[in-house]
């Protein structure tokens, strides 16, 4: 009897020792962390709730996605409420770069959205893979995020096919220090177009529940290129987000500070307002005098 139960522990011993060497047996402790979502998706609905679903179409969101971001001054539908066009031409300056991403940029942000649902598995060299399936519309994506810890740092590779069109397509790769406080994503248009887009630049204080993201153009050769928008979210009152929107076509910035609490704001735009001055809107959205 005695015998048994040392060999049986013996055999006990020797599967929890092949399990703890053997990589993908379920041990992810020793995986990199995905940064979290608002170090990739600036957060377009805060800033466009009940504006770009009621005054920008599919085919203006089409628009918008193909010049990256419009080169040209755009103008309100007529239909707007003249008192409340400070916050609808802010809301809409906001939602034509999010068109970029809503549209251009759906299959590697719904991707990038359904990996925190996956267990990683270990390499042999050492990295880790997130595999899964992607239902987009009524397309099936594959995606492989691949995370590969580097000096100080973690680097990663977001890999999708799609039968039958495409194959291991390196739709964006990254960085981020060890902590997870600043990094950056390079996006690439699309398989048919596979030049670089986007960077994405980010920074957090974990601690403080803030964070900073930049949106920057980086098409070669394109007209726009330079072109971002940068938003931080400072939890300050009374404009917890701060907003820098560069057009490079125009040589011009819109500037916008927003309460995500109260609704309230304020919005700067030489081209547009023919002045240096903020023009602001109260938590019912309607024009006022800037305080």
């Amino acid at each position: 009897m005695k015998r048994l139960i040392g060999r049986t522990l013996t055999h006990l011993l020797l599967v929890l020792f092949i399990l703890v060497l053997t990589p993908g047996c379920g041990d992810v402790s020793g995986a990199p962390t995905i940064p979290p979502i608002e170090t990739f998706l600036i957060p377009f609905e805060t800033f466009t709730a009940n504006a770009t679903s009621t005054f920008v179409t599919e085919s203006q969101m089409q628009t918008a996605s193909l010049s990256f971001p419009v080169s040209e001054p755009f103008s309100l539908p007529s239909a707007l409420s003249s008192d409340q066009s400070n916050w609808n031409y802010a809301a809409l300056t906001v939602g034509f770069w999010g068109a970029v991403v809503v549209v251009g940029l759906a299959v590697p942000v719904a991707a990038f959205r359904e990996s925190f649902q996956h267990t990683p598995v270990q390499q042999p060299d050492g990295s880790w893979i997130w595999s899964y399936s992607v239902l987009i519309g009524s397309s099936v994506y594959s995606a492989e995020l691949h995370g590969q810890f580097i000096t100080e740092g973690v680097h990663w590779d977001m890999r999708i096919s799609k039968e039958g069109e495409y194959e291991d397509f390196l739709w964006y790769y990254g960085e981020n220090d060890l902590p997870a406080t600043e990094g950056f994503w390079i996006l690439k248009q699309s398989p048919a177009i596979p030049n670089d887009l986007l960077r994405i630049d980010w920074s957090r204080n974990i601690s403080a529940g803030t964070y900073a993201i930049t949106y920057t153009n980086i098409v070669p050769g394109g007209p726009e290129n330079g072109g971002y928008i940068d938003v931080q979210y400072t939890k300050e009152i009374p404009y917890d987000y701060i907003c820098d929107i560069y057009n490079k076509g125009q040589d011009n910035h819109t500037y916008i500070d927003y309460g995500s609490s109260t609704g309230e704001g304020r919005v700067k735009d030489l081209n547009h307002f023919e002045d240096n001055d903020w023009h602001c809107w109260d938590s019912d959205r309607m024009n006022i005098a800037c305080p």
